[in-house]
């Protein structure tokens, strides 16, 4: 049983989140430790401030990132600990396939 999995969290919303280009581009751009607002994250792009919020929110909701307000101001920081989780079930994953594997070849041996 993965980490994920013993926690009751579903993985899904993780991979959902990052399966997305333009998500995948905020939390790159998050992932160097600085916490960032919209405006910033939204400059030098073409996407909205609403569809920046947006793409946040889902990201947020996974549990990718943090908001944390700043007067009026929301501030995003990158949450590290959920790609470790998704990366934890997906080492599970893999371990579940080379067992798999494993047994078909010595199967295929005998």
């Amino acid at each position: 049983m993965s980490l994920l999995e013993s926690r009751g969290t579903d993985p899904a919303p993780i991979f959902a989140a990052l399966g997305d280009p333009t998500r995948l581009s905020l939390l790159t751009r998050l992932s160097d430790g600085q916490s960032r607002s919209i405006a910033s994250l939204s400059a030098d792009t073409q996407l909205t401030r609403q569809a920046v919020t947006k793409h946040l929110h889902v990201l947020e909701n996974a549990g990718l990132v943090k908001s944390s307000r700043t007067g009026r101001e929301s501030r995003f920081a990158f949450q590290p600990e959920a790609v470790a989780e998704a990366k934890a079930y997906l080492d599970s994953v893999s371990r579940q396939w080379d067992d798999a594997l494993s047994r078909l070849r010595a199967l295929v041996e005998r």
